[in-house]
Parts: C-alpha cells; structure tokens; sequence
C-alpha cells in the first residue's frame, strides 16, 4: 500500500514539473556520455533515454520526416 502511494507521488511530480524532467534528462545524458568513453555500460544506452526524456528524438523525428518529404 505504501509503495503505490509512493509511486502516485512520483507520477505527480514528474508529470507536474518539467524542471524534474529536464534534470533527469540531462544528467542520463552526461552520464551516458561517460559510459560511452569508459565501459560502465553497454553502448551508452543511458544517453539515448537521457535525450528520449528531453525530446531529442522527437524533434529530430519531425525534421528527418519534413526533410524527406521535400
């Protein structure tokens, strides 16, 4: 019981404060920049959620499919 409170909170906070998220994202971006150089872990995968959390990936989406339409 406690745990889903905890986790109604959390869904809260990061759904009501994009500060939270900006944050999130840019420290799994940093972080996944220096697993990409050391081998804390495989291919960085942390830098491609860090800039999924940012909306990298959206952007980038939207301008691959505008650029080949043309």
């Amino acid at each position: 019981m406690k745990s889903l409170k905890i986790k109604e909170s959390l869904k809260k906070v990061w759904a009501d404060n994009p500060i939270v998220r900006k944050t999130t994202g840019v420290v799994l971006v940093i972080i996944g920049l220096i697993s990409i150089i050391t081998p804390l872990t495989p291919v960085g995968f942390l830098l491609l959620l860090g800039l999924e959390i940012l909306g990298i990936r959206i952007l980038v989406w939207d301008k691959l499919k505008s650029w080949f339409k043309k």
